[in-house]
């Protein structure tokens, strides 16, 4: 199987793992973190440029689990995220890192915001080396083996 493909059914499967547990991913410290997660895999080579702004976004708004919560506020933690990377990318990765971290209590949400990560960096068909690595970064935030999920 090409690497493509296995990138391509690796981010189908996180997202129908994500649907069955919708219903135990309601809480602030899961939206927080799934938006700084969105927000770091959108500027993983440290830059947004507009059309993988408004790509991730779109992602935000139509994933069924995200639904959630209002999609106006999602919107809102992200573009706040996002700003924060272009202010100062360094000093915004560590902040966010540490954001995505208060979750890795909570072994379902930690998985969750990894699993988002995964589905929005993979939803273009190429989950670069870079988003890869904001997604490994991101595991051992959270104190979860990136082996788990193949990183």
């Amino acid at each position: 199987m090409a690497l493509w493909d296995r990138f391509k059914e690796s981010a189908s499967t996180m997202q129908t793992q994500l649907n069955t547990k919708k219903n135990e991913l309601k809480g602030g410290g899961f939206r927080d973190a799934s938006m700084a997660m969105c927000a770091l895999v959108a500027a993983a080579d440290g830059t947004i440029d507009p059309d993988e702004r408004q790509r991730v976004a779109s992602l935000i708004a139509g994933n069924e689990v995200l639904r959630n919560f209002p999609a106006e506020e999602l919107q809102q933690r992200f573009n706040d995220n996002c700003q924060q990377l272009m202010a100062d990318f360094a000093v915004g990765k560590v902040s966010l890192m540490q954001t995505i971290g208060k979750v890795g209590k909570k072994p379902n949400e930690a998985r969750a915001v990894v699993q988002i990560g995964i589905v929005i960096g993979g939803a273009d068909g190429d989950f670069d080396r870079t988003e890869q690595g904001v997604v490994r970064e991101a595991c051992f935030a959270l104190g979860i083996p990136p082996s788990e999920f193949d990183l």
